[in-house]
């Protein structure tokens, strides 16, 4: 959007009370993957049933699937860091995104039987 056209569209004031939510990327580790989900280790805990967009990357590509966390638990307290794993479950991926997942996750089935 250029300048020009931030000026021909109007704000309108609100009276009341808006919320909204700001959806950041933070870092997480994949520690298991399968066609259906993953289990994740994060250093902040996520709320079970909630939903997330997790970026996933697979090889030389990547991929962003909607999960749903399945359970959570605190893995492990260091040096007064916790450790939070979290079993997600992809939620309505896309046929281009199953078969990212799929074709990786046969992959390293693959490389596992090596």
């Amino acid at each position: 959007m250029t300048e020009a056209d931030r000026r021909d569209t109007t704000r309108v004031e609100l009276r009341g009370d808006l919320r909204g939510e700001v959806m950041l990327y933070q870092p997480m580790t994949v520690t298991e993957i399968s066609d259906c989900g993953a289990q994740i280790e994060t250093p902040f805990p996520l709320q079970l049933g909630s939903l997330h967009d997790l970026r996933l990357t697979l090889g030389p590509s990547s991929v962003v699937v909607k999960g749903r966390v399945a359970h959570a638990r605190v893995s492990q307290v260091e040096h007064a860091q916790a450790v939070y794993k979290s079993g997600i479950e992809f939620v309505e991926p896309s046929a281009q995104v199953s078969t990212a997942i799929s074709a990786f996750v046969a992959e390293l089935r693959a490389q596992a039987g090596d």
